[in-house]
């Protein structure tokens, strides 16, 4: 099984690569569903299909489905939920407390994607491909089956602790076998569920921009935080490109220009990841025959299913107690780097490339120290500022 999950900025066209990818998948003969987590479903509209939360085939092995998060919520937690309300209250909480607290935080992403993984599963398909929420959103929803597992240890833990002297006594207090039960079992499925997504030969990340500079660096930061939890990138598609022409009225030309300074900027910022075009229409490509269109004009005759790109885009490691920036430029060769770290950002200039690179929190505070060349990487390694006392430096390495 293949999954392809599109993520972005809202409004930059998500929803109609995602549905053209997966109505080329269906012509190429794989079984194919396309799935939308956005809050804000508009797969329907694209499809011009009506959707429901369970798939519907639209066409010849293809599928599509709107994820109900409420529906699933009360599938897949409201049992555990009703449980862990009743415990709260019996200590004394209000009812409205005590349902909220009786979540857990992540809850409803957790939901979708087991909704989409057992959905995938269960039909046999081959291709699935997601239609995310916008960036944020979307970082949370991939975050959330890491964030759950810690969650799950700790109440987990209550089973084995030393408490389990004492639990006569404060029976009341611990959740039930049956909710410790529950909760291990949906853990197992969060387990597998993760390794799913983080497998470069099943899952791949394709961010979608458009030719703006906040796009981008809203895109540049999703790749960042799709690094650090191992989720694998395979390529990016620029959407609404204005294609080459004599534009007479002023006010296009100047659209022109700005997208072409913008699109070189992708390609260098994005490398080593292939980025694909998607033209600028002048009206949205709405059903299947507009959107086979539309993927034809991204990825031609290319199999949109496939591995376009295999190793990291970037990976922050520990070695000797410091954090080193690991950056695959197998295409640059290396006179002279230019370096500037303003607040959360690292820019890196090689001759013609730069690059902005939002830090994630642990380096932020910290200083680069030394850039070098290994095996075809930039490595920026970084440290604790100087001015920071010895002890605090010892902490934060």
């Amino acid at each position: 099984m293949r999954m392809i999950l599109y993520l972005g900025k809202g409004g930059v066209g998500k929803t109609t690569v995602a549905a053209a990818t997966a109505v080329r998948s269906a012509q190429l003969g794989k079984r194919t569903l396309v799935v939308s987590t956005d809050l804000a479903h508009s797969l329907a509209d694209c499809l011009k299909q009506p959707l429901t939360s369970e798939p519907s085939e639209l066409a010849p092995l293809l599928w599509a489905q709107e994820v109900n998060v409420l529906d699933e919520m009360r599938r897949s937690w409201g049992k555990l939920q009703s449980t862990l309300s009743t415990l709260l209250r019996a200590q004394g909480l209000n009812s409205i407390m005590a349902e909220e607290l009786a979540l857990i935080p992540g809850m409803d992403e957790i939901v979708s994607l087991l909704n989409i993984y057992r959905n995938a599963r269960d039909g046999a398909f081959e291709v699935v491909v997601i239609d995310a929420a916008p960036t944020g959103e979307t970082v949370r929803l991939l975050s959330m089956p890491d964030t759950f597992q810690w969650y799950a240890g700790r109440i987990a833990g209550l089973q084995n602790s030393a408490l389990n002297l004492a639990r006569p006594l404060i029976k009341a207090f611990l959740p039930s076998a049956e909710v410790l039960d529950a909760i291990q079992l949906l853990s197992e499925r969060v387990t597998a569920l993760r390794t799913v997504l983080s497998d470069p030969a099943v899952s791949s990340y394709r961010p979608v921009v458009n030719p703006e500079r906040m796009v981008i660096k809203e895109a540049l930061r999703a790749e960042t935080y799709l690094a650090l939890f191992g989720y694998p990138i395979d390529g990016v598609v620029c959407n609404r490109v204005l294609p080459p022409g004599p534009y007479q009225d002023q006010f296009m030309q100047q659209m022109y220009q700005s997208q072409e300074k913008l699109r070189r900027h992708i390609q260098q910022t994005f490398a080593p990841l292939p980025v694909w075009e998607a033209p600028y229409y002048a009206q949205e490509p709405l059903g299947i025959e507009r959107l086979a269109e539309l993927a034809c004009a991204i990825f031609g005759e290319q199999d949109p299913t496939q591995v376009f790109y295999r190793g990291p885009v970037q990976e922050v490691i520990e070695q000797d107690g410091h954090y080193v920036l690991r950056l695959p430029l197998p295409h640059i060769e290396l006179e002279k780097v230019l370096m500037t770290k303003k607040g959360d950002e690292m820019i890196i200039e090689i001759g013609n490339f730069k690059r902005d690179i939002p830090l994630p929190a642990v380096l932020a505070s910290q200083e680069a120290t030394v850039a070098r060349f290994v095996d075809k990487a930039l490595e920026i390694h970084f440290a604790p500022p100087a001015s920071q006392p010895a002890s605090e430096r010892e902490k934060s390495a």
